[in-house]
């Protein structure tokens, strides 16, 4: 007989009921695990820096790196086209202001040496001619005032005695008259070449001034080309080093092409490059320090390029005490320059990627590992930065790079 069974639906009623809440409970389980924080990594503490926030003075300060150069240089130029004919001494000799570095030639140089020397001496021959010429007239007026002297002394001597004579009455009146007249007449001439004579000697110096120039002259011209002749033997010209030669024998030069540098090693200044931000604190003046890595030497600003080259400012610091020794043109060194000095400031030495007046992120340590906090820096030195809010002193911060756990907010120090 048919038996009926009723069992079945029932279980497949409660199958569909288990996987329903199977299905909420993974779902439930899914939104927690998403909302849970990452849990904290591990990082070993011997691989982080840690540094304690400390209240105190602090010394603002910059630093640049740089190399030492002479504050004395020479560079010497070709006066004239000319010819390398030998290369004397080389460079990295010390030399003084007479040692000959380079020997040129120059033909048309040597022939121009002796056209100015002709036309000098052609002008002092022009000279002595036109002063033994002007000497010759003025002896001639000399001469002729003389002798008008004389004939107005007798023509004087003839009128007084034609008038003691006409009193006596020996000689007409009109005998008187004529011998006053003749007298009166040449006492006129007289005068008359007197101002000549003088006139023709304020001539004759003018003369003799126009000439004496064309001889200056043509001196100069001589004396320049003679020492474009001479400085075809390049000399140093100052007491120190050669630093370089720029041309090799056979070469040919222009006027004004610069062959040699000479430089005083005895007196060297570092020129350090400071980044851009932080090269405006600086002033001249300030205190400095050198360091050429065989020592440190105390030093001050002296000067500071006003031009900005690839985001950093070129700053000279001249030493104030000697330089170690082995101390040497372009000698890779680092300068240090102090800014000011702050009493009283909450500091920590400098973490990795702190700007002046900036807010970052540090992690503090605690007792269970280490927190992020944001932090406002203030005033920076080289090696240290002001902190205004978000520590205080004691904190322990790690100031080494954390970039790597930037997505996190504690992190655990094994």
């Amino acid at each position: 007989m048919d038996i009926t069974r009723e069992a079945k639906p029932k279980r497949k009623t409660a199958r569909n009921v288990a996987i329903g809440i199977g299905a909420a409970l993974v779902s439930i389980t899914t939104l927690g695990l998403a909302r849970l924080k990452p849990a904290a990594p591990p990082i070993d503490r011997a691989a982080v820096v840690v540094e304690t926030v400390k209240r105190g003075p602090m010394t603002r300060e910059v630093r640049g790196s740089g190399t030492l150069v002479p504050e004395d240089v020479r560079w010497i130029a070709a006066t004239t086209d000319a010819r390398v004919e030998r290369v004397v001494v080389q460079a990295g000799t010390v030399v003084n202001k007479d040692t000959v570095i380079l020997e040129l030639s120059d033909p048309q140089q040597q022939q121009s040496v002796r056209d100015a020397e002709w036309q000098l001496r052609a002008a002092e021959a022009d000279y002595e001619v036109t002063r033994a010429q002007l000497q010759s007239e003025r002896l001639d007026r000399e001469a002729a005032l003389a002798k008008l002297q004389a004939e107005r002394e007798q023509a004087a001597l003839r009128a007084d005695a034609d008038a003691e004579l006409e009193r006596q009455g020996l000689v007409a009146h009109i005998t008187k008259r004529v011998s006053q007249s003749s007298s009166e007449e040449l006492s006129k001439r007289l005068g008359l070449e007197e101002k000549r004579l003088k006139a023709a000697n304020a001539v004759e110096g003018s003369r003799l001034a126009v000439q004496r120039a064309q001889v200056e002259q043509r001196r100069a011209m001589y004396e320049l080309q003679l020492e474009r002749t001479q400085s075809l033997r390049v000399r140093a010209g100052i007491d120190g080093v050669l630093q370089q030669v720029s041309v090799q024998a056979g070469q040919r030069l222009s006027a004004g092409t610069n062959i040699a540098r000479v430089a005083r090693a005895d007196r060297l200044k570092a020129q350090i490059r400071v980044a851009e931000t932080q090269a405006k604190d600086i002033d001249l003046g300030q205190h400095a320090t050198i360091d050429t890595r065989n020592g440190v030497v105390k030093a001050h600003v002296a000067r500071i390029d006003p031009a900005v080259s690839d985001g950093t400012v070129l700053v000279d610091l001249a030493a104030d005490d000697p330089l170690p020794a082995g101390a040497r043109p372009d000698l890779s060194v680092d300068g240090t320059i102090e800014l000011e000095r702050i009493a009283d400031a909450v500091t920590i030495s400098r973490p990795v990627n702190a700007q002046e007046n900036r807010s970052a992120t540090l992690f503090r340590v605690t007792p269970n590992g280490a927190e992020r906090v944001r932090v406002d820096y203030g005033r920076a030195s080289a090696t240290a930065i002001e902190v205004r809010n978000g520590l205080k002193p004691g904190d322990e911060v790690i100031i080494s790079d954390t970039s790597a756990f930037e997505k996190y907010e504690r992190i655990k120090l094994q």
